[in-house]
């Protein structure tokens, strides 16, 4: 009987893999220990059914690759590709953005690893390395970035990255700045133009609260959750309570899953979706309100450009 249960659920979840898009996926080669390189990432979507995969490093643009995966290895998956605004592109740096929009990113991510927030909790979390990967060789000490003066006002180079962003079509996250900052970067993107809005972990290093996501929904900021945290991993934080609370925070319309997945000794980013959905299942979510959570949420929100 037990065997017939097992069987029913995996086709189930295998159903619901159909058409799944992730916008958040580690894969490598990277400074950062991966389990999985960018052809296989995309090549085990495509196993699976997916639709849309995004790569993203914390360090380097990935349109480029997108481009020749989406070239020479064709399939029903298309990759997309992202910048991140850290150090190594000069931080919050317009010219960088703008040339990666021309050559195709569909996300501009601010700054993650290297956001002020970010630093400063690596400084006053003694645990906080086991929540983030390390690099794995030596780098020089960042300089941290923020998106706004001591006076709360959006910093000039912000504000042009969010006119190319808005001109491109293209979607923004205010990557792993503190929610004080991220009010005010919102409000500026949506004066701007900005209609592709969006914020990965909210209730992670970003110290956004149910509310704080609440609000953001209400803004049109849409809200996507790390599969990673929520599912066994080296960064699992967030027990079912959680989940059930952010997802009603924003509620099912405004939220979407990405695997944040591709590190070592974690699930591959289609084992970590497989494991999500199973885990919606078993909390009592629709079968339809999980398809729009892993597949057209994320799908109706990035766009069909790219």
């Amino acid at each position: 009987m037990s065997e017939t249960v097992d069987a029913k659920r995996e086709a189930e979840i295998s159903e619901l893999m159909q058409g799944a898009v992730d916008l958040h996926v580690h894969s490598g080669p990277s400074l950062m220990p991966r389990i999985v390189d960018h052809i296989e990432v995309v090549a085990q979507a495509a196993e699976a059914g997916m639709a849309k995969v995004l790569l993203k490093d914390h360090y380097y643009p990935t349109m480029p690759i997108a481009h020749l995966i989406n070239k020479h290895y064709p399939s029903q998956v298309k990759t997309l590709g992202a910048i991140v605004l850290n150090n190594p592109l000069g931080g919050l740096n317009p010219s960088a953005v703008d040339y990666a929009l021309k050559q195709g990113a569909r996300i501009v991510w601010m700054a993650t690893a290297h956001a002020q927030n970010h630093l400063d909790h690596d400084k006053k979390d003694a645990d906080f390395k086991n929540k983030f990967p390390v690099n794995s060789k030596k780098t020089v000490a960042p300089v941290g970035c923020r998106l706004i003066d001591d006076k709360g006002v959006v910093l000039d180079e912000v504000k042009l990255i969010l006119d190319l962003v808005a001109q491109a079509d293209a979607a923004v996250s205010g990557g792993h700045h503190h929610i004080d900052e991220l009010w005010p970067f919102y409000e500026e993107a949506k004066a701007r133009g900005v209609t592709r809005l969006f914020l990965n972990h909210p209730t992670y290093v970003n110290d956004g609260s149910f509310e704080d996501v609440a609000q953001l929904a209400r803004m049109g900021v849409k809200i996507e959750h790390s599969i990673c945290m929520f599912v066994p991993s080296t960064f699992y934080l967030f027990d079912h309570d959680h989940l059930r609370k952010v997802i009603a925070a924003a509620g099912v319309d405004n939220t979407f899953f990405g695997s944040d997945l591709g590190q070592k000794n974690n699930p591959t980013p289609v084992e970590g979706f497989r494991q999500m959905i199973g885990l919606l299942l078993d909390l009592g979510y629709a079968k339809a309100d999980i398809r729009k959570m892993v597949a057209t949420n994320a799908a109706e929100f990035i766009g069909d450009a790219g």
